[in-house]
C-alpha cells in the first residue's frame, strides 16, 4: 500500500536484544564505526563470474542481455530497446463471470455490486497458471488497498454504507483467464474460471487456531468462518497449484478501543479512528472496541485454488499471524513444503513454516491439509554471519502458560509476542522472498528510517545502516536442506545512490542505482528481478533525489550486477512478476499510478498526477497488468 515513511507501523516495543547488543564488543565497535568499516567483511559486494545460458552452439551467453534504461519521471512505462509492452486487466475491467460483466465507468460511477464483478484496485502479487502451456492460462492477482479519492465520484466528501461495500469489493483477489490470440494477449470473457474474492467473501480458518477463543465473535461464535481477506500484498504459488495471498497492514482498517490492551498495542491498534479508512461507520465489525477479536481474524496467509471457482478460501493459521508480505514455497529433498514469509513493518521478523507431511500428487484435493501441520520458525541473524531458526512451538523455551501463551493457538495469534520472547532479529521491513537455483534465499528489506534513531533499535549486522532510507537485500543458505534450523547469511546488495553525500545512503550497488527494494522474483533462467517502492512523498527528494519513478531491475545472483529494466509511470509502485513457461512473456503489475503523498487522491482532479494507462480526457489513473515481450519473440532478459 502507500508506504509513507511517517505512517508505517512501528509497534515493536519488545525488550529482546538486537544482535548489535549481544555480539562481542569488538564487533559492535566495527558496526558503530559506520558502513565504510563494515563493507570489507559481510557487507562486501558479491564476487563471482557471470552466469550464462547455453545457446544452440553451446556458447555461454551473459545472464543479462539487455541495455539498461535510464531513470525516468515520465508518465509511461519505459523498457529496453527491442521490447514492447501491452496493458491488460486494469482496475474495473470485468473479470469475465458469465452473464455478469459490467463495463468500467470512467467517472467512477460503478456500484458496489458491479465492482464485486470487476478487477479490484491496486494490483499486487501476480502468478500465471498454465491451461494450455504458454498460450493460455490464468492470471491470479491480489489487490492491496483502495484510493477512495479515485474509487468514488466525490471521493470521501460524503460517506455511506454503499461506499464501504464498494471499497470492500475492490479489495481481495481476482482470477482471470487470458490467451495469446492474433499477436496479442487478451482476456477470455466469459470464463468458467473467472472469480472475485473480496473483503466480504466467506473464508474458512484451518489449522491450530481454527475455533480458538481468540477468533470467536458474536457473528461467528465458533471461530471458524470470517468474512473476507484484505490488504493483500505479495503472494506465493505452491507446487500443488494453489495461490497464497498475504494479509498485510490489516490494522489500518480498525477503529481502536479507547484503552487498547498490551496485545492490541503490540499489533498497532491505537485509540480512535483508523488511518484513512472509515469502514467501521457502516460495518461495525471493524470497531475493535466493540469486537476486540475481529482484528485477530486478519493477518493470515490465505490459500486459493484458481482452478476451482467454488472453493472456499482458507486462512492457514499454522503459518502464523503477521503483517504478511509474501509466502514463497521451497521443497525439501524428501518432498515437504517450506514457506518463507516476511512481515512488512518496522523492526518485525522473518519466518518460515516447514510442513510435517510430504507434498502429494493430485493438486489441491490431495494437499488440502498440508499447510495445517508443521513447525513455524522465526529467524535470528547472528553477527558472525550465522543464523538460527527459532521454533514457535508452545511449551518450548519461554512459550508457556507462564510466559503468556495458553496453547499453540495463542502462540500463532500472537506470533509477534512469541518472536519477541525468543529474541528474533528485528529487521528493516522484510518483504518479498524468493530462492535462486543455487539454494540461496533472498529477502528484500525496503527501508527503515527509524533504525538508529533515539529510543529505537540500533544498527546491527543484518541491518547495518542508521536512517535506512534506501533498503537492502539480505540472503541466506540453509545448512543442509530447506528445513534446516541453522544457516549462513550475507548481504546481496545495499541499495543506494553513490552520488549521495550521506555515507549510509550511498549503497554498494554493482550497476544501476536504486532504492527501496520490495518485489522480488527469480525467473527460470536464474535472473533475480527487483522491484522498487519508493514513497511518493520522498520521490525526487533527499536521498532519492536522482532516482526518478519506481522501477524494476534485473540482477545476476553470481556477479551481483544490477541493470535497470523498466521504469513505471508517475506515482506508481512496480510489483508482482510472473512469466509464461517458455519465458517469452512476462507480466508485471503497476500499482497506484498517480498516488499522492496524502494517500487519497483529490476526486475533483483525478488526473492531476497521472493519467496512465488510458490517457483519456475524462479518465483517471488505474492500476493494471503490463505484458512485456521482446519484439523478436525471444526470451525475456536475454
Amino acid at each position: 500500500m502507500a508506504k509513507e515513511f511517517a505512517a508505517m507501523e512501528d509497534s515493536n516495543r519488545s525488550s529482546n536484544p538486537s544482535i548489535h547488543d549481544v555480539s562481542d564488543p569488538a564487533r559492535r565497535t566495527v558496526l558503530r564505526g559506520g558502513l565504510g568499516l563494515a563493507v570489507s567483511g559481510l557487507l562486501a559486494p558479491l564476487a563471482g563470474t557471470l552466469a550464462g545460458c547455453a545457446t544452440a552452439g553451446g556458447a555461454a551467453q551473459p545472464l543479462l542481455g539487455f541495455k539498461s534504461v535510464p531513470v525516468s519521471t515520465a508518465d509511461t512505462v519505459t523498457v529496453p530497446e527491442g521490447y514492447v509492452t501491452q496493458v491488460i486487466a486494469a482496475w474495473g475491467e470485468p473479470v469475465g463471470v458469465a452473464g455478469a460483466m459490467p463495463a468500467f465507468r470512467f467517472d467512477a460511477g460503478n456500484t458496489a455490486a458491479e465492482q464485486a464483478l470487476q478487477l479490484g484496485m491496486h494490483h499486487d502479487g501476480l502468478h500465471y497458471y498454465p491451461l494450455d502451456g504458454s498460450r493460455r492460462g490464468l492470471l491470479v492477482m491480489n489487490h492491496e488497498y483502495t484510493d477512495d479519492g479515485l474509487l468514488h465520484p466525490d471521493g470521501m466528501k460524503t460517506w455511506s454504507a454503499e461506499k464501504v461495500r464498494k471499497a470492500q469489493a475492490a479489495h481481495g483477489v481476482s482470477v482471470i483467464e487470458i490467451e495469446w490470440n492474433d499477436g496479442r494477449w487478451q482476456q477470455v470473457r466469459p470464463s468458467r474460471h473467472a472469480r472475485r474474492i473480496t473483503a466480504s467473501t466467506p473464508c474458512a480458518f484451518s489449522g491450530p487456531v481454527a475455533g480458538h477463543a481468540l477468533l470467536r465473535t458474536v457473528a461467528d461464535p465458533a471461530g471458524t468462518v470470517v468474512l473476507g481477506t484484505l490488504n493483500n500484498c505479495a503472494s506465493g504459488k505452491t507446487p500443488w497449484g494453489t495461490y497464497l495471498t498475504s494479509e498485510e497492514n490489516f490494522v489500518f482498517y480498525f477503529k481502536g478501543p479507547e484503552r487498547p490492551d498490551a496485545h492490541q498495542r503490540r499489533w498497532g491498534l491505537r485509540p480512535g479512528d483508523p488511518v484513512g479508512y472509515r469502514w467501521h461507520e457502516f460495518d461495525e465489525r471493524f470497531d475493535a472496541g466493540k469486537h476486540p477479536n475481529e482484528p485477530n481474524r486478519f493477518g493470515w496467509v490465505v490459500e486459493i485454488d484458481p482452478l476451482d471457482p467454488t472453493m472456499t478460501p482458507v486462512k492457514r493459521t499454522a503459518l502464523g499471524r503477521a503483517a504478511h508480505e509474501g509466502a514463497t514455497v521451497a521443497v525439501t529433498k524428501d518432498g515437504r513444503a517450506v514457506v518463507y514469509m516476511g512481515e512488512d513493518a518496522r523492526f518485525e521478523y522473518i519466518t518460515k513454516f516447514v510442513s510435517r507431511d510430504r507434498i502429494r500428487p493430485g493438486g489441491f484435493a490431495a494437499n488440502r491439509e498440508l499447510l495445517d501441520h508443521g513447525t513455524l520458525y522465526v529467524a535470528r541473524f547472528d553477527a558472525d554471519g550465522s543464523g538460527r531458526w527459532l521454533p514457535l512451538v508452545h511449551g518450548q523455551g519461554p512459550l508457556t502458560a507462564a510466559g503468556g501463551f495458553a496453547d499453540q493457538g495463542e502462540v500463532l495469534v500472537k506470533t509477534r509476542q512469541a518472536s519477541d520472547l525468543l529474541g528474533a532479529t528485528k529487521m528493516d521491513r522484510p518483504e518479498w522472498i524468493d530462492v535462486d537455483r543455487d539454494g540461496w534465499v533472498y529477502c528484500t528489506l525496503t527501508n527503515n528510517s527509524h533504525r538508529g534513531a533515539a529510543n529505537q533499535p540500533a544498527v546491527d549486522a543484518a541491518n547495518p545502516r542508521a536512517n535506512n532510507t534506501m533498503g537492502h537485500i539480505i540472503r541466506w543458505k540453509e545448512d543442509g536442506d530447506f528445513d534446516g534450523t541453522t544457516f549462513r547469511w550475507n548481504h546481496f546488495v545495499l541499495a543506494g545512490d553513490p552520488a549521495n553525500e550521506r555515507a549510509d545512503a550511498k549503497g554498494n550497488v554493482n550497476g544501476d542505482a536504486f532504492a527501496c527494494p520490495d518485489g522480488l522474483w527469480v525467473d527460470a533462467r536464474g535472473v533475480l528481478w527487483i522491484q522498487t517502492d519508493m514513497s511518493t512523498s520522498a520521490m525526487g527528494k533527499g536521498d532519492l533525489a536522482r532516482l526518478g519513478n519506481n522501477q524494476m531491475l534485473a540482477a545476476d545472483p553470481k556477479s551481483g550486477e544490477v541493470r535497470r529494466f523498466l521504469v513505471g509511470p508517475v506515482g506508481c509502485e512496480i510489483t508482482g512478476a510472473t512469466a509464461t513457461p517458455d519465458g517469452r512473456t512476462m507480466f508485471i503489475n503497476v500499482q497506484h499510478p498517480g498516488e499522492t503523498p496524502s494517500e487519497r487522491s483529490d476526486p475533483d482532479q483525478p488526473r492531476r498526477i497521472s493519467n496512465w494507462p488510458d490517457f483519456r480526457a475524462d479518465g483517471r489513473p488505474r492500476s493494471a497488468t503490463v505484458v512485456i515481450r521482446k519484439a523478436d519473440g525471444g526470451v525475456i532478459g536475454t
